[in-house]
């Protein structure tokens, strides 16, 4: 993914000082560009929107900087989901497949989206930084990005973007995230039991959550921090939110019935 590893290094100048909120869009925008023409995204009209308006539902009531949400299905039976700065998600159809009830699904959307509020990719980025923004700009100016002497810089720029959270910035997304899908009406213990069924998953079949686990640190005692968390929401308010849904249901059998979408062919220069 040279091509892809530079529009990503290239974001890092951006963020000389401190990332700004615009600044942050455009990052995820390009790189999200990029990566739409690499995955097998999902295009069902239906199932999409689906995702978006219940991505939306909770995403616009985390953040106060009025971001424009994006909300991507992707086929892959791997279970994971990611985010990228500025407000683009990504969900794998083996996520859903895995995901019986909305509230699960619910609870994953509320922690990307806590990673995206609480600017961790944005924060990694200017930390990876260091020595190699003047190498990086220079690669992406003068457009010398596949010279030896620039390629480890590039490869910093890419690894920021999907590098492992560190504990602290899980525990943050997971307090996010339960903030946010109880705003959202959505009842938390959802994201409690997704946790439970990734770590049941990594002892069964490591492979299949391997993603997952490359970037999110997570252990048993995660799952004790979120029941915390969920044990401060007043009770009266816990029982009315909702857990599952039959527009979710039906969500769920299209996605798992529709056919696999081929990947697109690799461009020159991709790795």
């Amino acid at each position: 993914m040279k091509r892809l590893l530079a529009i990503v290094a290239g974001a890092t100048l951006l963020g000389a000082c401190a990332v700004t909120t615009q600044q942050e869009v455009q990052m995820g925008q390009n790189y999200s560009s990029q990566l739409n023409a690499q995955l097998a995204l999902i295009q069902d009209p239906e199932a999409n929107r689906y995702l978006n308006v219940l991505g939306d539902s909770i995403a616009r009531l985390a953040d106060q900087r009025n971001l424009t949400w994006h909300f991507y299905l992707v086929d892959d039976s791997a279970i994971n989901a990611f985010a990228l700065p500025g407000g683009y998600i990504y969900v794998n159809r083996g996520l859903i497949e895995k995901a019986p009830h909305m509230d699960e699904l619910a609870g994953v959307l509320g922690h990307e989206i806590g990673h995206v509020t609480k600017r961790h990719t944005a924060k990694t980025i200017q930390k990876e930084q260091g020595a190699t923004v003047g190498i990086v700009g220079l690669c992406v100016v003068l457009g010398n990005c596949n010279d030896p002497l620039t390629s480890k810089a590039i490869d910093i720029g890419a690894s920021a973007v999907f590098a492992k959270f560190s504990r602290q910035d899980e525990s943050e997304a997971d307090a996010e995230g339960v903030k946010n899908v109880v705003r959202a009406g959505i009842d938390p213990r959802g994201m409690r039991d997704m946790f439970q069924t990734l770590l049941a998953e990594r002892k069964a079949r490591p492979g299949v959550v391997d993603a997952w686990f490359a970037s999110h640190p997570m252990e048993e005692d995660r799952i004790a921090h979120v029941d915390a968390l969920i044990a401060q929401v007043n009770p009266a308010v816990l029982a009315t939110l909702t857990k599952d849904s039959p527009r979710y249901d039906a969500f769920r059998a299209r996605v798992m019935a529709l056919p696999h979408v081929k990947k697109p062919a690799a461009s020159g220069g991709a790795n």
